[in-house]
């Protein structure tokens, strides 16, 4: 929740400088994730992109 200056937290934390430092500190989790799918990760298949069946269909083609 804001108070009226919309640009801090009811808590006074102030949201923009939140949002820059987050930008500055490196991937989030689902990059990181992402990045383990495509480079041999271990339990990171629902974030690999990879369309099976059309792999399935290119190792067995009709």
């Amino acid at each position: 929740m804001q108070n009226d200056h919309h640009q801090y937290t009811i808590t006074g934390t102030n949201i923009e400088e939140v949002k820059r430092k987050n930008a500055e500190s490196g991937l989030s989790y689902k990059e990181v994730m992402a990045y383990l799918a495509k480079t041999g990760g271990k339990n990171t298949k629902m974030f690999s992109d990879t369309e099976v069946e059309e792999v399935k269909r290119h190792i067995h083609p009709n």
